[in-house]
């Protein structure tokens, strides 16, 4: 059983509502697992009141994960810390796209999920590298994916706390060598997962078989429906000696 949430305190994407329907679609197609209930915001997604009913420790304790698809902005939460712990302790934050974009004040929340959106240039395609195939979110996809979509870059991000599942090695506009994460998981203390991906800006994302695919397995792996590394990388050099 999962929450969706897609209030928003901050911008607002489009996508939401065809972000809302394909991952109710994805839960009713397989049969793994329902979407409960949506935590959206009112009309505006500004709606506080709404977020503390359906986000109260009483409701969340009915569910297994949360999704926080494209949410932005400081949420009202009613019991934060709560959240963190409830997550931690055996149950799974999933996030998409902006998801980042949310408790820019809150550090317990941005240190779970492993970053926080800094920035990002034009829609452009990349080419990401697969960290990772034998994860279910990346098993679908080669060595590389294409993707056309508005990326992210983040700050508060460390590779060493999170287990790669897709990045680039130059920067999405100017091509500068570097590190730029796409998306990532880990296992929390307690037992709690976290799988998040930094795509899914526009409708035709969300809409895309492998971009469904992507979010699907990562909705398995953090429900524990599927096998799959969730631990830290590791950020050990592989230089042989002649290197």
């Amino acid at each position: 059983k999962v929450l969706v949430v897609t209030a928003t305190k901050g911008f607002r994407h489009s996508s939401i509502a065809t972000a809302e329907n394909v991952i109710a679609t994805l839960g009713e197609t397989t049969g793994e697992f329902t979407v409960v209930d949506y935590v959206r915001g009112g009309a505006d997604g500004k709606d506080d009141n709404e977020v503390r009913e359906k986000l109260s420790m009483a409701n969340l304790a009915k569910v297994d994960a949360v999704i926080f698809a494209n949410t932005t902005g400081d949420l009202a939460i009613p019991d934060r810390e709560g959240f963190i712990r409830w997550v931690e302790q055996g149950h799974a934050l999933i996030g998409m796209h902006s998801c980042s974009d949310t408790f820019h004040g809150f550090p317990a929340f941005y240190g779970m999920l492993g970053g926080l959106f800094l920035t990002h240039g034009a829609q452009v395609t990349v080419d990401m590298a697969n960290q990772d195939p034998a994860h279910p979110a990346n098993q679908h996809l080669g060595d590389t994916w294409s993707m056309y979509d508005e990326i992210y870059e983040f700050k508060e991000f460390h590779r060493d706390r999170v287990h790669g599942l897709l990045t680039l090695d130059k920067h999405p506009q100017n091509h500068l060598p570097g590190d730029y994460p796409v998306a990532w998981c880990k296992d929390l203390k307690g037992g709690g997962r976290m799988f998040y991906t930094s795509l899914g800006h526009r409708e035709d994302v969300w809409t895309s078989a492998a971009y469904q695919k992507h979010i699907l397995g990562g909705i398995r792996w953090g429900l524990g429906l599927a096998k799959g590394s969730g631990a830290v990388t590791d950020t050990a050099n592989g230089l042989s000696a002649a290197e």
